[in-house]
This record gives structure tokens, sequence and C-alpha cells, in this order.
């Protein structure tokens, strides 16, 4: 199948980068020094997993000059550009063309669905640690890589589903296609928006949270509202989302960090409204309190954030 990845960084890099060196037909989109780099000397990997290696050639466009059209399209950049890619996806997508986001906001694929309604767009998130280093060379930090999407309606579901869930296993990277992505989004945004909320309020990385006392408490606190407010939705977790999360918190190395902080501290645009003030405003929706929550926005904001 042929496959198109908006995004090349540290998701849709890597997961374009394990899928070029598996042999599949893959082409990503990026811009800038990071595009140029990528091609004139391919993908340079850096992993804690696989060691240093290059994927080269790669496959790269911008927007404006992908001229395929692909079976798959994985939408790998942040939740404030989403809406970018849209004419995009409406230029080189099939009939038959499935989408599958992999944003950190939750919801995203029935906000994408509803501006591309001729097209089945899925939803998705992905577990990895991952980011540009400098142009054309991805960090990848830690084991985990896991991509898990599905259909929100079992009657929409296709086969082209589970075609997508072999490649990715073929490509070393751990496929999970969901019986109930709604549930599955919900239990990665405990762990990325409390991440996000706590690094951000104490200015921690990875490491300062795996540390007992009390950041890494706020942390689990901020999840254990993640679970009440996924009850108030009707939502049930399979495991104990507390620990789950901080399992995979443990399974970093220290120096992790969100991409919503990395941005912060490049004076880039964020995901927080999406990541953090969100959550505060679901909690009015379905009428229950964050009080974590609610204190650390109040903090952002008083910091000058909105």
């Amino acid at each position: 199948m042929e496959y198109l990845i908006i995004g090349a960084g540290g998701t849709g890099g890597c997961i374009g980068a394990y899928m070029t060196e598996a042999g599949k037909d893959v082409t990503m989109i990026a811009r800038g020094a990071h595009l140029h780099a990528m091609q004139k000397d391919g993908l340079r990997m850096e992993t804690t997993k696989k060691g240093n290696y290059t994927v080269c050639p790669v496959k790269a466009a911008d927007m404006e000059h992908y001229e395929g059209h692909p079976d798959v399209i994985f939408v790998c950049v942040k939740g404030y550009s989403l809406e970018e890619t849209v004419p995009l996806i409406r230029r080189a997508a099939k009939p038959e063309t499935v989408v599958i986001p992999l944003l950190n906001i939750y919801g995203t694929g029935g906000r994408l669905q509803k501006l591309l309604p001729k097209l089945l767009v899925t939803d998705g998130c992905i577990y990895i640690a991952g980011e540009i280093k400098e142009p054309g060379c991805l960090w990848q930090n830690g084991d985990i890589f896991r991509v898990v999407f599905g259909v929100r309606d079992p009657s929409e579901y296709r086969e082209i589903l589970q075609e997508v869930k072999n490649d990715l296993e073929d490509s070393g990277i751990t496929g999970v296609l969901s019986d109930h992505i709604r549930r599955d989004a919900l239990q990665k945004f405990a762990y990325v928006s409390p991440a996000a909320a706590c690094g951000q309020y104490y200015d921690a990385m990875a490491g300062d949270m795996q540390k007992p006392g009390e950041i890494r408490d706020t942390f689990a606190a901020l999840i254990h509202e993640i679970d009440l407010l996924a009850d108030a939705m009707g939502i049930c977790f399979t495991s104990d989302i507390v620990q789950t999360n901080l399992d995979i918190l443990d399974s970093l190395t220290p120096e992790a960090s969100t991409s919503m902080q990395r941005d912060i501290k490049q004076g880039k645009a964020s995901e927080m409204d999406g990541l953090i003030f969100e959550v505060v405003r679901m909690g009015q929706q379905y009428k229950i309190k964050l009080p974590v929550y609610e204190k650390i926005t109040e903090e952002l904001k008083r910091r000058g954030f909105s």
C-alpha cells in the first residue's frame, strides 16, 4: 500500500523511518531545513533501542509538491495545525483512502471527520518519546513505540485497517487495532495530558517525575482526575490507569519531556489549550470537580499562558 505521513517530527518521522527501512511505500510531508536535509542525506535516527543509523533514501516532500494518491494517510501534526492538513488531504485522497490521525489532543479524529465527510477518518494515538534533534535527525528516547487506531463506529470497519496493523508490525512498530478507540485514545491522553501539565507547572522532566515526592504525586493525581472524567463520560479503563502510566513514565530516560514543554521553551505555539485547559472545560461539561487540573490551569494562566 502507499502511505502518506503528514508531519515528519518525533511521531511521523519515526513511523516513516521504520516503515521505509522495512520496504514500505512511504512519503513524509515536511518543510524547511528538516525537509531539505531528509531529501539530501536521508533521515538519521538516534535511538536508545536500535542505536544510531541512517535511513536513506527517504521519500519526502512539502505539501505544495506532493502529487501522490495514497491508500493511507497518517496525520502527525500538532493540534493547532490540524486544519492546515485538510486541503492536502482533500487533494491527495482517493475515495477509499483511510485517514488515521495520531495527535496528542483527545477527539481529533471526530473533528477531522467533520471536515472530511467523504472519507473514513479513524481515531488514533501513539506511544513514543521522539523529537527532532536537528534538521534531518530524530532522537527516539526509550523503547516504547506503539500505534493504536480504530473506527468509532464498528459499521465503518474496513479490511485495510488490518493491513495497516500488519505493515506496522512488519516495520517493528507495535500496531493495535482497537475495538474501543474512544477508551484507548482517552487512556493515552491520560498519560500525555498529566505529563504536560505536571511538567510545565514544575518545569520538570521525566527524571523529576520518576523520583518519589510532590512532583510524582501530582502527576499521579492528574491521572486519577482523568480517570474520574472517564467515569463521567461512561468510559471504563481495563487496567489501573494510574499504575499503567507510572510504568510508562518510569520506562523513559530521565531527560525526556513532552513536546508541549519543548515548544514553549523554543518560543513556539503549543498545545497547552487542548492538553490542559480543555480538561477543565470537560470537567465543567460533565459536572465533576478536577481540583489539581483547576489549580494548574489557574497558575499557568497567571503566568501568562492562554
